[in-house]
């Protein structure tokens, strides 16, 4: 497994435990949910619940093919299996990153201005020069938007364990201020 991979491992389980107790829990993706529906008030409502569905199947999909020992909740060893196994978590992860690209996108136009795109990452629990680096790195146009499809990507390249080197990087190598 790439080192790069284990740190965006380490990272996005620490973001997924909104209540901080430590493990994964269905509480903790509804959090998530609400803080990431929220942040973007102007989105489609459409899109803000398929926001919400997506976090719901990442949830369903962890504690199904993760949750070793029937206790309802994930732990980080236990979590550490979807870097191994990332098959396992396609489906998830891309309704993830497309409801997250598409939330943001409040014009319809396949844009995603850097307001919502900070909105949304600051609800997930990214920091702010992180989330300023990979707006950057995804190439703003002249009105300061990227496009959606390339962030779409990039999230699911985030998640990809031999990826080393990705734009997602940016999310963890940045020292956080």
């Amino acid at each position: 497994m790439q080192t790069e991979a284990l740190n965006r491992v380490r990272l996005v389980f620490t973001l997924f435990d909104a209540n901080n107790n430590g493990v994964l829990e269905a509480d903790d993706f509804e959090l998530m949910a609400d803080r990431v529906r929220d942040a973007v008030p102007g989105a489609e409502p459409a899109a803000r619940e398929a926001m919400t569905a997506a976090f719901r199947r990442y949830w369903d999909t962890l504690v199904g093919e993760l949750d070793t020992d029937d206790d309802g909740r994930v732990d980080f060893e236990e979590y550490t299996a979807c870097v191994l196994a990332p098959e396992r978590f396609d489906g998830a992860a891309a309704e993830f990153a497309s409801a997250l690209s598409t939330v943001g996108d409040l014009r319809g136009d396949g844009r995603v201005g850097r307001t919502e795109f900070v909105a949304l990452m600051i609800a997930i629990g990214f920091a702010p020069p992180n989330i300023q680096a990979l707006f950057d790195a995804l190439g703003p146009d002249e009105e300061d938007r990227v496009a959606s499809g390339a962030w779409d990507e990039a999230i699911r390249e985030y998640y990809r364990p031999d990826a080393d080197g990705t734009v997602g990087d940016l999310l963890v190598s940045i020292p956080a201020a």
